[in-house]
């Protein structure tokens, strides 16, 4: 008798499940109310939008008083832009706010005819980063000091210290 050669058993390995990769964390998305610095500083980026030609003394009117001493918006544009060091889209919202303004501001300057436009002879859009800048630094000004620092403003705009 012929003796048949056992083979060995051979074992399948047992398939293992698929290891599964965690799920990311679902990411839920809100929709990011305004901050009231931007409502603030949108508002009276819409209300300068339909000024007129001759609007330049008003705007900078305008702007002296929302960035005065004692006013409300420069406290909220700084608690804002606080709040925002660790959140980039509130950074950018109050940014995007800010720049809405100076566009306005940039629409009535280009309004506005080169001839009233001052002494300065710079561009459109470099005079109204200016004039937004330095109606900015209002806030840091004394009280005392806000009339003069809007006379100089209105002097170098060409239209002096006009009547309100």
């Amino acid at each position: 008798m012929s003796r048949a050669r056992k083979r060995p058993i051979r074992r399948v390995p047992a398939r293992r499940k698929a290891a599964r990769k965690p799920r990311p964390p679902t990411v839920r998305r809100t929709i990011a109310t305004p901050s009231q610095a931007e409502a603030r500083l949108l508002a009276l980026a819409r209300e300068m939008e339909g000024w007129g030609a001759d609007a330049l003394p008003r705007a900078i009117r305008a702007l002296a008083a929302a960035y005065a001493p004692d006013a409300e918006l420069p406290k909220l544009v700084q608690r804002a832009w606080l709040h925002s060091r660790d959140d980039k889209t509130a950074a950018l919202a109050l940014a995007w706010a800010r720049e809405q303004l100076r566009l306005a501001l940039e629409a009535v300057l280009a309004a506005t005819p080169p001839s009233a436009r001052g002494t300065l002879a710079l561009p459109v859009d470099t005079l109204a980063w200016l004039l937004l800048a330095a109606c900015e630094s209002l806030a840091y000004e004394p009280p005392s000091a806000a009339a003069d620092r809007l006379r100089l403003l209105l002097e170098l705009t060409g239209r002096g210290a006009l009547p309100e």
